[in-house]
C-alpha cells in the first residue's frame, strides 16, 4: 500500500467513482423524508472564485450530512445563464453569446466537479436552454391573462453603456450594478409584473419565515414599506386636474403652504410647459435625475428646487400654494408629490427658508405659543392644533382620523395605505435574454403569442452592436410576424425579460428539469418543495429573494406549486476577504506580485491596504484552481469551513491553508501507520468496566460525535465541529495503541479513528473515502450511516463549573458530573478565588445551573 498522501490522485479517483455510479442522483421516494438543499446558482462567467468555493462547500457539507442521516436529499446545480456580460463578451470576441455561455458552463462544471460537490448532475439546467425559457414564456402569458403582466410608459433607470433598463434595486449609488457607469432616467414603454398585487401577502408571510435571518426579514419588510395615511386632492389652479398626495400627517394639512414634486413626476415638466419656467425646470430635472437617490434622500442634503410657474389650492384653507420641483422628493414614495408643511417638517422648513416661502404654524406645544417668524427649525413634536378651523384645540394625533373623515365627506381625500414597493419593471433592451411573447398589431393592438406557437426563439442572425434599442428590433426575421387575431402583418415585442425572472422559479424546475408537458410537474414539485435550506449572499436579500417569493405565490395561484414560500430556511454566508496591496506606480497588485514587500514589476514599495472582499478590481484574489493544484480540493474545502462560521466574513490566510493541509496529513498518517492493525481487528463488544486511557478515548469519541452532530445539525458551525475532531485526533496521537494486549485498547482506537473519518467525510470527502477503504471498510463513505453517540459513554466524570458573583466571573471549580446541587453550591462558596468577593457581603441568593455555573447574588 502507498502510504503517501497524494490528494490529486485520490480526488480524481473518487470524483470518477461518484460520477460513474451516480452516487448523488435521487428520485422521489414517499417512504423517505426529503431534504432539498440549494445554493444560489451561479452566472457562468467561465471561472469559479473563492466565494463560490465557500458557498458551495457549506451547502455540500449539509447535503452530505443529511444523506448520511438517511434523508432523501436533492442537491442540484444549474446556471443563471442569460444576461449582459455574455452579450458584451460576444461583441468583444465577435462570437455568439450562446457559444460563449455554453463554453463557460463546460469549464465551470469541470471546476465544480473537481472540488467534489455532491450534485445530482442529471438535474442540471441552464436558463438559456430553449426548454427552460419556453415554459417561462408560458408563465408570462398566464400572468398576462390574470392582469399580472402589463405595459405602460414609465421613467426607467437607463444605463447608456449597457444600453438597457435597470430595476431600482439594480442601481447602486447612482450607478449600474454591473458596469458601474452612471445611470440616467429615460421614459420608455415597459413591461411590468404587478408585484404590488401581492404586497400585503409578501409582508404578512414574512412572519412565517422563522428560519430566515432577522436582518433579511427586516430588509424585506422595509423594502415593501407599508404605511397607513391619507390621500388628499389638491386642485391645480385653472385646471380640472388635481395633484394627489399621500401623507401620514393629515393633522398638518392646514399648515401646507407649497407643493413639492419629484423630478421624475411627469407633472414636473407638464406644468411648466409653455411657461417662462419651462427651460429652468427642464435643466433642473435633467441635473437632479443624474444624482444618487440615496444621497437625495439623506437628511444633510442641501435642499434645492425650482418653481414650475403653477399653483394648486389647499383643499381646507383655499391657500394658493406654489408648486415646486424639489431634489429631496422621490417618486418611489407615495405619489411623487409632497404637501409641504415648513413649520412642522425640517426639510420643508429648510426649503421654505431658502426660497422665502410661507411658514404657518398649526401645532403648538402644550402651554407655549410658536411664532413662525421667530422659528429657527421646524417643530416636529406632538401638541395642540391651532389655525385649523373646527379642529383647533384638539390633540394633533387624535385629530388625524377626524380630519381624514372630514376630507372624505367633502370628496377631497380618503384613508389610504401606501407601499414603498413598486411594480417590477422586467423589460430589457438587449438580445441575450428571454423574448417577451407578445405581438404588436396596428389593427388589434398588443396581443399575446398563442401558447401553441411557443417558444418564441431567439434568432442567431443578430447584430449585437445596435445602439439605443434592442438588437432584436433590427432583425427582420424575428420582428416580422402575423397577428394571431386578424392575420395581418405584425411585429414581435423586441424587449427581453429581466434575468431575475429566470432566477425567480428555477428552484421549482429542479424538481422536474426534463418535464416537457408544462413548466412544472405538479406531483414531483409537491414532493420536493419548499427548499429546506437555501444558501447565498446577503446582497440578494431584496433583489432576488423578494422576486422569488412573489413568483412562488403566483405559481401557487396557477396551481403549479402547493407552498406559499419557496425557502423554509435561509443562510446568508459571509464574504471571502483578503488584504489589498498597492504600489504608487503600478496601482493594485495581485498577492503573487508582492515579493519581500516590493512590487515585482517596478521594485517599488508595496503597501498593505485594508482587508476587503476579494475582487478583481482590487486584485486581492486567490485562484481556486491554483489552490487546488497545490494542496488539493479537500484542503480548500477544510480551510473555507474552519476559518470562520458561515455567516461571518472569512479572512484569507495562507497560514490557515497550510494548517488545514497539515491536519489532513496528520489524519492520513494515523490511518496509514495503523491500517494493517485496523484491518486485522474485528468487531469487539466493549466491556462496561473500561478504565484509564481506554475509557477516556471512548468518552472523547462519543463527545465528539455529539458535538459535531449538534454543530452541523442546529448551527452550521463547521469551524467548531472541525475543532472537535482535531481534539479527538490529538488524543489519538497521545494514545498508546500498543501499550498492552487488552483487545479493548485496539477496539477503542479503531472506533475513534473510524468515527473521526465519518465525522470529517461531509467536509473533506475525497480523503475520507480513501481512508475508509484503507481501514478495511466496505462501501462508499458518502452513503454510510451517520454515527450516533451513547450519552452514558459521553458523560464526563468531572465538569468545570463557572462561578459568578453579581453576574461577573470570579472563579472556576471541578466537581463530579453527578454531584448533588447542594454539594456544588457549597464547594462554590468555599472556592478560594471567590471568597474575597463575598467578604463582608450579605449573600441574597445562590443559583445553580447543573453542569455549567453557580451564580451568587450579594449585597
Amino acid at each position: 500500500m502507498d502510504t503517501q498522501y497524494k490528494p490529486h490522485e485520490i480526488e480524481e479517483k473518487w470524483q470518477r467513482f461518484w460520477d460513474e455510479n451516480k452516487s448523488f442522483a435521487v428520485s422521489e421516494d414517499p417512504e423517505k423524508e426529503k431534504y432539498y438543499l440549494l445554493e444560489m446558482f451561479p452566472y457562468p462567467s467561465g471561472r469559479i472564485h473563492m466565494g463560490h468555493v465557500r458557498n458551495y462547500t457549506i451547502g455540500d457539507v449539509v447535503a452530505r450530512y443529511k444523506t448520511m442521516k438517511g434523508l432523501n436529499v436533492l442537491h442540484p446545480m444549474g446556471w443563471d445563464a442569460f444576461g449582459m456580460p455574455a452579450e458584451n463578451a460576444a461583441i468583444q470576441s465577435k462570437s455568439h453569446p450562446a457559444k460563449w455561455t455554453y463554453s463557460n458552463i463546460d469549464m465551470m462544471r469541470e471546476q465544480l466537479k473537481r472540488i467534489g460537490f455532491s450534485y445530482d448532475w442529471d438535474r442540471e439546467l441552464a436558463t438559456c436552454d430553449l426548454i427552460y425559457y419556453k415554459w417561462e414564456q408560458l408563465l408570462f402569458l398566464k400572468m398576462y391573462e390574470r392582469g399580472l403582466a402589463y405595459r405602460k410608459k414609465s421613467f426607467v433607470n437607463w444605463c447608456d453603456k449597457c444600453q438597457t433598463v435597470l430595476a431600482n434595486e439594480q442601481v447602486e449609488n447612482g450607478c449600474c450594478w454591473r458596469c458601474k457607469d452612471e445611470v440616467q432616467l429615460k421614459e420608455l414603454n415597459q413591461w411590468f409584473f404587478r408585484i404590488t398585487e401581492y404586497a400585503d401577502e409578501l409582508l404578512e408571510s414574512l412572519d412565517s419565515l422563522s428560519g430566515w435571518p432577522e436582518r433579511v426579514v427586516t430588509m424585506q419588510r422595509n423594502w415593501i414599506g407599508k404605511s397607513y395615511g391619507t390621500e388628499i386632492e389638491f386642485g391645480i389652479e385653472n385646471s380640472d386636474d388635481a395633484i394627489t398626495v399621500f401623507t401620514t400627517r393629515p393633522d398638518t394639512l392646514y399648515g401646507a403652504t407649497f407643493m413639492s414634486l419629484a423630478p421624475e413626476n411627469p407633472l414636473a415638466l407638464s406644468l411648466s410647459k409653455d411657461t417662462d419656467q419651462e427651460a429652468a425646470v427642464q435643466a433642473f430635472v435633467e441635473r437632479v435625475l443624474k444624482q444618487d437617490k440615496t444621497v437625495r434622500s439623506s437628511e444633510d442634503l442641501e435642499k434645492e428646487g425650482v418653481f414650475t410657474g403653477a399653483y394648486c389650492i389647499n383643499p381646507v384653507t383655499g391657500f394658493r400654494m406654489p408648486i415646486y420641483v424639489a431634489n429631496f422628493v422621490l417618486m418611489e414614495y407615495g405619489t411623487g408629490a409632497v404637501m409641504a408643511v415648513p413649520a412642522h417638517d425640517q426639510r420643508d422648513y429648510e426649503f421654505a427658508q431658502k426660497y422665502t416661502l410661507d411658514v404657518k404654524v398649526v401645532i403648538q406645544p402644550e402651554g407655549e405659543e410658536l411664532d413662525a417668524a421667530a422659528m429657527t427649525a421646524a417643530y416636529v413634536d406632538d401638541g395642540v392644533l391651532v389655525n385649523s378651523d373646527q379642529f383647533t384645540g384638539r390633540n394633533n394625533r387624535e385629530a388625524m382620523k377626524a380630519i381624514t373623515e372630514y376630507l372624505a365627506g367633502e370628496g377631497k381625500g380618503r384613508q389610504a395605505i401606501n407601499f414603498r414597493l413598486k411594480d417590477w419593471g422586467i423589460s430589457r433592451q438587449r438580445y441575450w435574454g428571454n423574448p417577451i411573447p407578445m405581438i404588436h398589431c396596428d389593427a388589434c393592438g398588443i396581443v399575446p403569442v398563442p401558447e401553441s406557437d411557443l417558444p418564441v426563439v431567439l434568432p442567431e442572425d443578430v447584430s449585437l452592436e445596435v445602439v439605443g434599442k434592442s438588437p432584436l428590433a433590427e432583425c427582420d426575421s424575428f420582428m416580422q410576424t402575423t397577428c394571431p387575431t386578424c392575420g395581418k402583418p405584425a411585429r414581435r415585442e423586441t424587449d427581453t425579460m429581466d434575468t431575475f425572472v429566470e432566477s425567480s422559479w428555477y428552484f421549482a424546475r429542479y424538481a422536474c428539469p426534463e418535464f416537457d408537458q408544462g413548466p412544472l410537474d405538479v406531483d414531483r414539485v409537491k414532493y420536493w418543495m419548499p427548499v429546506d435550506q437555501y444558501i447565498g449572499g446577503i446582497e440578494h436579500a431584496v433583489l432576488h429573494l423578494l422576486y422569488a417569493r412573489f413568483f412562488t405565490k403566483v405559481l401557487r395561484d396557477l396551481g403549479l406549486v402547493a407552498v406559499d414560500e419557496p425557502f423554509a430556511n435561509l443562510l446568508t454566508q459571509g464574504m471571502v476577504c483578503m488584504e489589498t496591496y498597492q504600489c504608487d506606480k503600478c496601482g493594485w497588485l495581485y498577492p503573487e506580485e508582492v515579493q519581500d514587500g516590493k512590487c515585482s514589476t517596478c521594485s517599488g514599495p508595496a503597501r498593505i491596504g485594508r482587508t476587503e472582499k476579494m475582487s478583481k478590481s482590487t486584485r486581492n484574489v486567490v485562484d481556486p484552481e491554483s489552490l487546488i493544484e497545490r494542496y488539493g480540493a479537500d484542503t480548500a474545502r477544510l480551510f473555507c469551513l474552519f476559518a470562520a462560521p458561515p455567516e461571518r466574513d472569512l479572512e484569507w490566510s495562507d497560514k490557515g491553508v497550510e494548517g488545514s493541509y497539515r491536519f489532513l496529513l496528520r489524519v492520513w498518517r494515523l490511518v496509514a501507520e495503523h491500517s494493517e492493525k485496523l484491518c486485522a481487528s474485528g468487531q469487539v463488544a466493549f466491556q462496561d468496566d473500561l478504565a484509564g486511557d481506554i475509557k477516556d478515548l471512548r468518552r472523547k469519541t462519543h463527545q465528539t460525535i455529539q458535538k459535531v452532530s449538534d454543530d452541523i445539525d442546529t448551527r452550521f458551525h463547521f469551524n467548531t465541529a472541525i475543532s472537535a475532531v482535531m481534539e479527538l485526533v490529538n488524543q489519538l496521537y497521545q494514545y498508546d495503541v500498543a501499550k498492552d494486549d487488552n483487545p479493548m485498547r485496539v477496539a477503542a482506537f479503531k472506533e475513534a479513528l473510524e468515527m473521526a473519518v465519518l465525522l470529517l467525510s461531509p467536509m473533506v470527502p475525497h480523503i475520507c473515502e480513501e481512508l475508509w477503504q484503507m481501514m478495511g471498510r466496505d462501501g462508499c463513505v458518502a452513503v454510510a450511516s451517520w454515527p450516533s453517540f451513547d450519552p452514558e459513554i459521553a458523560k464526563a466524570d468531572e465538569v468545570e463549573i463557572v462561578i459568578q458573583v453579581n453576574g461577573k466571573l470570579r472563579g472556576k471549580i471541578l466537581t463530579a458530573a453527578d454531584a448533588p446541587e447542594d454539594e456544588v453550591k457549597e464547594k462554590a462558596l468555599a472556592c478560594e478565588q471567590v471568597k474575597p468577593w463575598l467578604e463582608g457581603k450579605d449573600i441574597k441568593k445562590v443559583i445553580s445551573v447543573p453542569g455549567k455555573l453557580v451564580s451568587i447574588v450579594v449585597k
